[in-house]
């Protein structure tokens, strides 16, 4: 099977002149050219185009992109990689659907509203306990007061930004934990936890890595998870100070 460009174009919401581009800067070659100068697309280069695509929604630029799908050899294992973080997504919102249809049926109907039931899906203060034990309780309460002084548009982009470092670890988890593309997606973690803890310490940093990968919760799992905390070891040595 093969595809036209206008066709691709059509079917993955973009243009032909994206399309063109993408080619131009060795992101996605037409499968052929045909006599009329027309480009066609076979299967692998759809597949490819969906991993692009994928990729370019966590904000990845098209250099990144690039240097990911090359350390990424075996599409189906990245594309299972991509798979995970969009399901784990959509469990979360579903749960957030859930929890905002249940208030509406409550207050519609004059019943009493749960606290747990209100606020499923944005717990933000579960791991209280454990914060307070590894760092302390001033450590809970300066993140917890600056959680609370945030509206309700910055704490959705805060978490937004979470779950793009996330979904961009998980997409460059093929190249080197060192790399500068990786080292990239690291200070993003960094600047994403300035603001909440009241120094970042490269001891914390790389103690945080470990704890990714000590307890699942925190949103890595398995080899991504050490992959997060070697790259976290690494960003801490290099620029906090060892």
């Amino acid at each position: 099977m093969e595809w036209s460009i206008q066709d691709i174009a059509r079917s993955a919401g973009t243009t032909s002149r994206t399309l063109r581009h993408y080619g131009a800067v060795g992101l996605l070659e037409p499968s052929r050219i045909g006599g009329n100068g027309y480009r066609y697309y076979d299967e692998q280069a759809l597949v490819r185009l969906q991993r692009i695509l994928l990729l370019r929604e966590l904000g990845l630029g098209l250099p990144a992109i690039a240097e990911v799908l090359d350390g990424q050899r075996d599409s189906a294992a990245a594309l299972e990689r991509h798979l995970d973080l969009l399901e784990q997504e959509q469990e979360r919102i579903g749960r957030q659907i859930e929890s905002v249809r249940t208030t509406l049926r409550k207050l519609k109907g004059g019943e009493r509203l749960m606290a747990e039931e209100v606020f499923d899906g944005f717990d933000h203060t579960r791991y209280e306990e454990e914060v307070t034990s590894r760092w302390g309780a001033d450590a809970y309460r300066h993140g917890d007061q600056w959680w609370s002084s945030l509206s309700a548009d910055e704490k959705q982009a805060h978490q937004q930004e979470q779950r793009d470092i996330a979904a961009a670890f998980g997409a460059a988890s093929g190249l080197a934990p060192g790399s500068d593309e990786v080292q990239a997606i690291t200070r993003r973690l960094y600047e994403w936890l300035r603001p909440a803890v009241s120094t970042v310490s490269a001891g914390y940093f790389a103690g945080l890595g470990q704890l990714y990968v000590d307890d699942p919760r925190y949103g890595f799992e398995g080899a991504t998870a050490e992959f997060v905390r070697d790259a976290m070891k690494i960003y801490a040595e290099r620029n906090l100070g060892g």
